[in-house]
């Protein structure tokens, strides 16, 4: 006899309990599905979630952003190779750099929409895989890995011809040292948000959220307050010879990069603020933590290697 002819109230055979303790019926997804959620292989969520996976697989804007990226690493290579040896208009890297962040910027902002505005409006969201979304972060950046390497690289040939350079001021400063541990600071905060999410502490998790998001724009403040001083009072700049555009190089991209990291955590915040995370929901918090502390670590190199080496063996 199937469940329709025993007498039982439809509502209450088709009830189940999801991870939560909250009874849900069998083809709704439950309350607090989560971000570490996988479903689909057995369960009734099978359909929305394939189609879910598909049209993330499918989205262009990382396709956008990279196209963006590149422009911008062209323009950017096309204005200082022809500064360096007049082989070429070096005018014409400008308006290649500038169209290519525009690019990479909307790139980066439809992937926001795409990734984390969108199922914070969405009332029933699909299963999001977890490891798909840190496995994606951890591949993005292996690649931005080379991308500084490049920069590196150039920075290191320059070390091999006449040093040191007419052109290079006085790096390490108190400034710098500031913003060294302003930044660090960000990743111990950002650390312990995550534990405390973890921990279902959620006032502690709000505090030290937008403790790191306020971190990280005073470092952005005091990157451009430091170019300021270099332009203005040491007439240090882009076009001071190879070692300024070496230096205006690194520090900018990441500069760029940390400017695009507070935009994610300003997001993180906003949905935060708004109960979208929980113990079990907590993917976005993940893959950004991994690329603020991406961020962070390359800025450490970049001190020691750009600041302090640069500086002890002028």
């Amino acid at each position: 006899m199937d469940a329709g002819a025993s007498g039982a109230p439809r509502d209450e055979t088709d009830l189940r309990t999801d991870d939560t303790g909250h009874r849900v019926r069998g083809g709704e997804p439950s309350e607090e599905s989560g971000d570490h959620s996988d479903r689909g292989a057995h369960g009734d969520r099978r359909s929305r979630g394939d189609h879910d996976d598909h049209d993330h697989h499918r989205s262009r804007w990382p396709l956008i952003a990279a196209a963006g990226a590149a422009g911008l690493y062209a323009g950017f290579g096309i204005y200082i190779f022809g500064r360096e040896t007049d082989v070429g208009p070096s005018v014409v890297g400008v308006p290649l750099a500038v169209l290519g962040t525009i690019v990479l910027l909307g790139g980066v902002a439809g992937w926001v929409e795409q990734a984390f505005l969108a199922p914070a409006r969405d009332a029933r969201p699909g299963p999001t895989s977890r490891r798909s979304y840190v496995s994606t972060t951890l591949l993005f950046l292996a690649t931005d890995v080379s991308t500084f390497g490049a920069l590196f690289v150039y920075y290191f040939f320059v070390r091999i011809g006449t040093w040191p350079p007419e052109e290079l001021p006085p790096l390490v400063g108190s400034l710098v040292v500031v913003n060294t541990a302003l930044l660090l600071t960000s990743s111990v905060t950002l650390h312990y948000a995550h534990e405390a999410l973890e921990g279902d502490n959620r006032r502690r998790f709000l505090g030290l959220l937008g403790t790191t998001l306020a971190l990280g724009i005073v470092f952005l403040a005091g990157q451009a307050y430091e170019y300021y001083e270099f332009v203005a009072t040491e007439g240090f700049s882009l076009s001071s010879g190879v070692f300024g555009s070496a230096f205006f190089g690194l520090t900018g991209l990441h500069g760029l990069h940390v400017t695009l990291g507070v935009l994610g955590i300003a997001t993180l915040c906003w949905r935060a603020l708004r109960g979208h995370y929980g113990p079990d929901r907590d993917t976005s918090i993940a893959t950004v933590s991994l690329y603020w502390h991406f961020v962070d670590f390359v800025w450490v190199f970049l001190v020691v290697v750009l600041y302090v080496g640069a500086s002890v063996s002028a």
